[in-house]
């Protein structure tokens, strides 16, 4: 996967998970991301993401850095 900036870019990915409630299922991510208008490739990032569950943003991104 490319990494870097805009695509699938952390910062980015965060960008449509504006709004997330946490701690937060994968379920609850990926429907955030719809309601902002993700991409296809910032949806199939967050459903890449090895946890189900959520505690925060940092866990977010500490679950990106383990998707090959």
């Amino acid at each position: 996967m490319t990494r870097g900036l805009g695509g699938n870019s952390p910062a980015n990915v965060q960008k449509y998970l504006s709004g997330v409630n946490y701690p937060a299922e994968k379920q609850d991510l990926v429907e955030a991301a719809r309601r902002n208008d993700a991409p296809d490739e910032v949806m199939q990032t967050i459903r890449k993401l090895p946890e189900d569950h959520y505690g925060g943003p940092q866990d977010v991104m500490k679950g990106y850095g383990e998707i090959e």
